[in-house]
């Protein structure tokens, strides 16, 4: 196929899976030479914390022990934890084996939830027990419940900086972040909060699912995109919103507002006054919308405040553990709402054909399913109602949860925190500092990943007529195309999630900082050759 037409049918798919055919193209690339391919297209970190999985992998040993210790068969049977006397014997476990890496996390861990949270010594290690051996389904199904405690205070911790709103928020363990967004479009359908032709706001660049999943037949919301288009005096991006565009939320049809804070790609946190300004439009104009919070990166912004810290009445959050810990595959994510929230309030107020239509959903789980919160109705509606009796989030993945929530909360001087801040931000300076172009300060940056528009510093090197070559000539998929065939680098375009249709997205996460460097130098030259083509054109 001609390749200006490949580029052009490629416009329309998932940036996701684009990224399959630049492998391939990459591949065949260096098959051709001695390069490697150097993948900067998903998020997957390249990095992994260890002390948390050292606590969990002893923590097995433990478990199995207690098992062995009611039955153990040679042909390899062994019983199920007893929880009497169980935490002295944990307790003789780690003074056995003090010196085994994990130990000290699994003590630290420990004596936290006694001294901070007064649990009981044998039903916090007999929870421990079963569910690293995972021998029970989950009970409770939304999630555990020493679990649940140390998630809320590392939410407390890196959502709300320290500062979390008055009450507490229940928490559903999800099987990571994709699966708590199929959950919150579900259920807000399921329980009428927002129906085919509703009115919602995504705030864009944005996570491409996001975009695409309220565009279903299922759905169908009636979908209005603010755009990160603000510029500076020097026409740099800020990818910042612009007051005009946030007042559009004040309108009583817009119905619910999704955002990814920081964002992906741009990997920007929002700033206080477009923060404040949602807020005050949501306690002056629209108390009724709902506000959708996507924070998985929120732990690389210092002193970072999702909304569910600044306007919890209104907030659902989801935050995953999959980029920090670098523990995509463990898929631990959780589901955050207040105690007191909107979204239990509106089902209330449904007209009364609906509350009946819901009574009767829900009817087979409690003498009265009116009083039935959303979050548990999520849990129920996770395993289509009927099978809630099986719901939650396996044991193991909820240990491991629990001791990444308590690795950080345990880390009184952020060590690990302000490494990974640093790790990230040296390998974004590597590759803007190879491309010739200019990356500016800004305290609101993350870093996470970067996107690079095209035309802006197109622009900026060889004015507006090479602007307009460049789009009369070329696809705007030319330059990742180009980029994976010629130099086996795979980069996404960043119009694929609603960014500007030039830009070009890396994660800064899944490759070494010499492989930026790499990377910069490759959309340099690039950019390079469209410039001696465009010279050459006029000539």
């Amino acid at each position: 196929m001609d390749t200006k037409l490949l580029e052009k049918k490629m416009e329309s798919i998932s940036p996701f899976e684009l990224k399959n055919r630049l492998i391939d193209m990459a591949d065949e690339s260096l098959k051709k030479t001695a390069r490697t391919m150097l993948n900067a297209g998903r998020g997957n970190p390249n990095w992994i914390a260890t002390a948390p999985r050292e606590a969990f992998f002893l923590l097995g040993s433990f478990g199995l022990e207690e098992c062995r210790r009611i039955m153990d068969l040679p042909e390899g049977i062994a019983g199920i934890p007893e929880k009497k006397g169980i935490a002295s014997r944990f307790e003789a476990f780690l003074k056995k084996n003090n010196n085994v890496p994990g130990a000290k996390l699994l003590e630290q861990t420990y004596n936290y939830l006694l001294m901070q949270h007064a649990a009981d010594p044998d039903s916090l290690v007999h929870e421990w027990a079963e569910s690293i051996v995972g021998d029970q389904y989950p009970v409770p199904d939304r999630i555990l419940h020493f679990t649940e405690i140390l998630v809320q205070d590392y939410l407390s911790q890196e959502m709300c900086d320290n500062r979390p709103p008055r009450g507490a928020y229940d928490l559903f363990a999800t099987e990571g972040g994709t699966a708590a967004m199929c959950y919150i479009f579900d259920s807000l359908q399921e329980n009428f909060l927002l129906n085919k032709g509703d009115g919602i706001v995504l705030m864009v660049p944005a996570f491409t699912p996001y975009i695409e999943i309220p565009q279903l037949s299922r759905y169908q919301f009636r979908v209005t995109k603010i755009h990160a288009n603000r510029m500076n005096n020097e026409g740099m991006h800020l990818w910042q919103y612009s007051d005009e565009d946030i007042d559009r939320l004040k309108s009583p049809k817009i119905k619910a507002l999704f955002v990814t804070n920081p964002s992906n790609p741009p990997s920007y946190t929002l700033s206080p006054d477009t923060m404040a300004r949602i807020v005050s439009i949501v306690r002056n104009d629209n108390p009724n919308l709902m506000i959708i919070t996507d924070d998985v990166y929120g732990t690389f912004s210092p002193h970072f405040r999702s909304f569910m810290a600044e306007i919890p009445y209104n907030t659902l959050c989801v935050y995953s553990f999959s980029k920090y810990f670098g523990a995509t595959g463990w898929r631990n994510a959780v589901i955050a709402l207040h105690e007191f929230n909107l979204f239990d309030k509106l089902i209330a107020k449904l007209p009364k054909e609906k509350r009946e239509i819901l009574h009767r959903r829900y009817s087979t789980l409690t003498l009265e399913p009116e009083k039935l919160k959303f979050i548990d109705r999520m849990v129920a509606d996770s395993r289509q109602v009927a099978l809630n009796h099986t719901a939650g989030l396996s044991l193991p993945q909820q240990m491991q949860m629990g001791l990444f929530a308590a690795f950080a909360l345990l880390d009184k001087e952020n060590k690990y925190k302000q490494k990974m801040q640093e790790i990230i931000r040296r390998r974004l300076h590597a590759l803007w500092e190879n491309t010739g172009f200019t990356l500016t300060e800004d305290p609101l940056r993350v870093g996470y990943y970067t996107e690079i528009d095209m035309l802006v510093w197109a622009k900026k090197f060889y004015g507006d007529d090479f602007v307009e070559y460049l789009k009369r000539t070329y696809s705007p998929l030319n330059v990742v195309f180009r980029l994976a065939k010629e130099t086996s680098l795979v980069l996404l375009n960043g119009g694929g999630f609603d960014g500007p249709e030039w830009s070009v997205r890396a994660s800064l996460a899944n490759l070494d900082e010499k492989d930026y460097a790499t990377i910069g130098q490759g959309i340099k030259r690039i950019l390079d050759e469209y410039a001696k083509e465009f010279f050459k054109s006029r000539n």
